[in-house]
């Protein structure tokens, strides 16, 4: 499992050694992107995280609390072809992102102003190895009633791993087949899909997903009687 000493030590970043020179990001690159993100904050004081795929079970983050909560306006989408950590160049696997439209439940993480910069360039490294996410200020509802504007990282369409098709038909093929040196792709859905039945969350895309993909690596057991 991905530790605070993989990322801080260098180690994850090796992970993405054999990708193309051109989609790798600089770790100036990745600095660049905190500041500006930061510069346009909404307001002073803690900062919240929106957790809805790794975070949720490894969240690596110093936080003062956190609550479920739900994103307005954005929705899980496995969008984003990857060619390291679950993956390799010759077996491509599929990334989530969050797509324009609908909702999505997670868990907001609470950072405060102390720890905030020092969690967040950690944050940044785990997250834009490739700079292929858009890292946004959006609105959240917690489970408690209270309102909240949260950074999220959502899907960068211009990104050139970006991809259109995100059915579950297509998707459960491509990460049936993929893994690398952090593991499986399927085992990041399959432990996506039991987060979120363990807080009591819902998204039927990531359960179909997930069931899409056991009938790929297991095509028998379609075939077996009830």
């Amino acid at each position: 499992m991905l530790t605070k000493n993989h990322i801080t030590s260098g180690a994850y970043l090796e992970n993405f050694g054999e990708m193309p020179r051109e989609i790798l990001w600089t770790l100036e690159q990745i600095e660049r992107s905190m500041h500006e993100t930061l510069a346009i904050r909404p307001n002073d004081g803690d900062i919240w995280v929106f957790g809805y795929g790794s975070l949720l079970w490894n969240p690596l983050l110093n936080f003062s609390g956190k609550q479920r909560a739900t994103l307005h306006g954005w929705h899980r989408s496995f969008r984003m072809r990857i060619l390291a950590g679950r993956a390799t160049v010759e077996t491509p696997g599929r990334m989530l992102a969050l797509e324009p439209g609908g909702s999505t439940q997670g868990v907001a993480f609470r950072l405060t102003e102390k720890v905030a910069r020092d969690e967040l360039i950690l944050l940044w490294e785990r997250e834009m190895p490739t700079g292929a996410y858009r890292p946004v200020w959006a609105p959240l509802s917690m489970d408690d009633g209270t309102e909240a504007m949260a950074l999220v990282f959502v899907a960068e369409p211009d990104h050139p791993l970006y991809e259109q098709d995100a059915s579950v038909e297509s998707v459960s093929r491509h990460i049936s087949e993929a893994s690398g040196p952090m593991g499986s792709n399927a085992e990041y859905v399959h432990k996506l899909n039991s987060a979120l039945c363990a807080s009591g969350g819902v998204d039927e895309y990531i359960g179909a997903l997930s069931a899409g993909i056991m009938t790929c690596t297991n095509p028998a057991a379609t075939n077996v009687m009830p």
